[in-house]
C-alpha cells in the first residue's frame, strides 16, 4: 500500500541526506520527495511516498523518529488530508490542435506558462489522478517533455487520526 508520510524536520546540513539513507540503506523505495522551509526557515517539511505493509511504514516512522534532528513524524494515511502534485509539460501540437490544448488546458485549470511557435508548456496542479488523466489527454497530441514535482500533502485542520 502506498503512504505518504510528513516529517517535520530542523533544517540542517545533511538532514536530507540522513532521511534518504534510512530508506536506502533498509532497502526501502522512495517514489516521490518534496522538501520546502515552513514558516519557521529553521525548519522544513519533507513530503515522502512509499510503499509497504503496516510492519514496514511503522518500522520506518519508528527509525525517522529516532534521527535526532527529525521532529515529528505522520503518516498522513491514517488522518484526513489534502495533497498535490504539480506537472508541467511540454507539448507540440500540430495546428490543428493548438486550440484543442487550450480548451484541456483550461478544463483541469492549468495555464499555460510558455508558448513558442511550435510548442506549449502547461501548468498543471492537483491530485495524482488528475495529472495523470492530463498527461493521457496529452499523449496523442504530443509531449515533447514533462516534470512533476511529487507529492505535497498536509493534514487539515484538526483532524484526529482515523
Amino acid at each position: 500500500m502506498r503512504h505518504t508520510i510528513s516529517v517535520l524536520v530542523e533544517n540542517k546540513f545533511g538532514v536530507l541526506s540522513r532521511v534518504s539513507g534510512l530508506f536506502s540503506g533498509r532497502g526501502y523505495n522512495i517514489e516521490s520527495l518534496s522538501v520546502g522551509e515552513t514558516t519557521d526557515p529553521q525548519i522544513s517539511t519533507m513530503t515522502v511516498v512509499t510503499r509497504g505493509d503496516d510492519r514496514i511504514i511503522e518500522q520506518i516512522t519508528k527509525q525517522l523518529n529516532k534521527l535526532i534532528d527529525v521532529i515529528k513524524v505522520v503518516d498522513l494515511v491514517e488522518v484526513d488530508h489534502v495533497e498535490r502534485e504539480m506537472i508541467l509539460i511540454k507539448v507540440a501540437p500540430k495546428q490543428e490542435n493548438k486550440a484543442e490544448v487550450l480548451r484541456l488546458a483550461e478544463i483541469f485549470r492549468g495555464r499555460i506558462v510558455d508558448s513558442s511557435q511550435r510548442t506549449y508548456t502547461v501548468e498543471i496542479t492537483g491530485d495524482e489522478k488528475k495529472i495523470e488523466a492530463f498527461i493521457e489527454l496529452m499523449r496523442p497530441i504530443g509531449i515533447k517533455e514533462l516534470v512533476r514535482t511529487g507529492r505535497v500533502a498536509m493534514a487539515r485542520e484538526g483532524v484526529k487520526p482515523k
